[in-house]
């Protein structure tokens, strides 16, 4: 899927996608985002849990989904210089959206215990960022050499082999039952609330910015060559993210690396608003790739750890959605207003500030680990205990002679 994706995006960089007139372009795409989230927004919380109980459910919406996703790609081939590419494209997207998803519900069921399941979204997405960067070399050497169509029907390929792995996936039923009162109760616990707040912030801060900038930089300088490094970067740092997320789970409790997360996320909007360009670009597309891939994991460790009676799958599957939808809700911000990089920039990073505030002083604030006292080794607090009960006062010399001397008496 993710070789798919890479080789979609190199195939729009050089199609009618990113040479129609800007103001068009934002009509165009603001229309097709509402008509292609807005079913998402109402239809998702019904069919979700109905999904979870058929036989083979999840695996059958990944299959169902490589299977258009091939379709999608050949048409787009064949009207790649047409008006009817925008609504394949976001339809695409969509679909890129619903497969991520429908992956997070089977995560669990692949896994033999539930203490590897952060190990396993860490090695997927490493696989995937490998992947995509192995994938995106064929694709620009075909749209160097034939062309765009050339390279979604190579695309298209890729996403049909994704559909016959896909027949391997496991049959398992995610969600038998419907939710209980016990695991309703754990998926509104407070630390779960924040968690998920965070990561609401955090992929709507990813949506937004995407978007912003293919918009913004088609009126820069090299625009198309700008926008291709903020998505190889992005997808470089994601990688990367998915590689150490365990690594820093081990060092630090996860509503810290969370609260962590913003912060620098906050600094990259403001930071990156001061400095401006297309650099400012690829730096805040970066940042904010690497924060989102270290906070889902540590996200996902929260759910395991403070929902222990819920169903895995349906959880992770429900808190997906919303994450895809706030990237979808930015995503359609990004479009609708007209705003500078530099401004943009800066949206990011008085959001992600407001969301700080908001997890330290807000009424469900998250509680930061304290700083403990240190305890003194076994030994040496049974010696101070003698000597408190032995000494109370202060002890002269002659009398700490007199009890040495006792002492040595008793030992000969």
């Amino acid at each position: 899927m993710m070789g798919g994706d890479a080789a979609m995006v190199v195939a729009l960089a050089d199609s009618l996608f990113f040479d129609i007139d800007l103001n068009a372009a934002r009509t165009r795409v603001m229309l097709f985002l509402a008509l292609s989230f807005a079913p998402f927004l109402f239809v998702a919380p019904l069919i979700g849990p109905m999904i979870d109980r058929i036989a083979g459910g999840r695996r059958f919406v990944i299959q169902v989904i490589a299977l258009i996703r091939v379709a999608l790609l050949v048409l787009m081939a064949k009207y790649i210089d047409a008006l009817a590419l925008f609504p394949l494209v976001f339809a695409n997207l969509v679909l890129q959206k619903t497969y991520i998803v429908s992956k997070s519900a089977l995560v669990p069921s692949t896994v033999r215990s539930e203490t590897e399941h952060v190990e396993a979204n860490s090695k997927l997405g490493l696989i995937a960022g490998l992947t995509g960067a192995v994938a995106v070399i064929p694709a620009a050497v075909l749209l160097k050499l034939i062309g765009a169509s050339a390279t979604l029907i190579y695309g298209a390929m890729i996403f049909g082999a994704a559909l016959m792995s896909a027949t391997r996936l496991p049959r398992d039923v995610v969600a038998s039952e419907a939710v209980g009162s016990d695991e309703s109760a754990q998926l509104h616990s407070p630390s779960l609330r924040n968690g998920a707040l965070v990561m609401t912030v955090l992929r709507g801060s990813v949506g937004f910015t995407f978007f912003h900038l293919a918009f913004w930089l088609r009126s820069q300088d090299s625009g198309t060559v700008w926008f291709g490094a903020v998505i190889g970067v992005s997808a470089l740092v994601a990688m990367v993210g998915n590689a150490i997320a365990p690594r820093v789970r081990s060092l630090m409790r996860e509503e810290t690396m969370l609260i962590v997360a913003l912060v620098v996320a906050a600094a990259a909007g403001v930071g990156t608003a001061l400095l401006g360009g297309p650099l400012g670009a690829v730096v805040l597309a970066g940042v904010l790739n690497f924060v989102a891939a270290l906070g889902r994991l540590s996200f996902e460790s929260i759910v395991q750890r403070d929902a222990p009676g819920a169903n895995q799958g349906r959880a992770f599957a429900k808190f997906e959605t919303q994450f895809q939808l706030s990237w979808a809700l930015a995503a359609f911000v990004a479009v609708a207003i007209q705003v500078s990089g530099p401004i943009g920039f800066l949206i990011v990073g008085v959001a992600a500030a407001g969301t700080v505030v908001q997890l330290i002083a807000g009424p469900t604030a998250v509680q930061l680990p304290r700083r403990r006292p240190r305890r003194l080794p076994a030994r040496r607090r049974r010696g101070s205990q003698s000597i408190s009960r032995r000494s109370p006062g202060p002890t002269t010399g002659r009398a700490r002679r007199s009890r040495s001397g006792s002492a040595s008496r008793r030992r000969r």
